[in-house]
């Protein structure tokens, strides 16, 4: 008898870089900035103020904006060809 070992090919996915799940700047700045303009607009429902509940939709607009800026500045979740700044350091290498 022969002796034959069977040996399989394993091919694997090019590695993955690695990956923040959404916890960056300009994530957290656009959700707290959506969390506040939220609470504002539902205490302009609750008294009945219109202008209040405005007030409250402009923030959440503003923060949509500036979540945006923030990802577009390199502080968001990595995007193909783009190189993400590091938090906490002032200037890169």
């Amino acid at each position: 008898m022969t002796d034959k070992t069977n040996t399989e090919i394993a091919y694997l996915p090019p590695a993955v870089p690695p990956s923040n799940h959404g916890h960056t700047v300009a994530a957290w700045t656009a959700m707290i900035g959506i969390m506040l303009g939220a609470l504002v607009a539902s205490i302009g429902v609750a008294v009945a103020q219109a202008v209040i509940f405005w007030v409250g939709m402009g923030v959440v607009l503003v923060a949509c904006i500036l979540g945006l800026v923030l990802r577009n500045m390199g502080y968001g979740q990595a995007k193909p060809g783009v190189t993400p700044r590091r938090e906490g350091s002032g200037h890169q290498h």
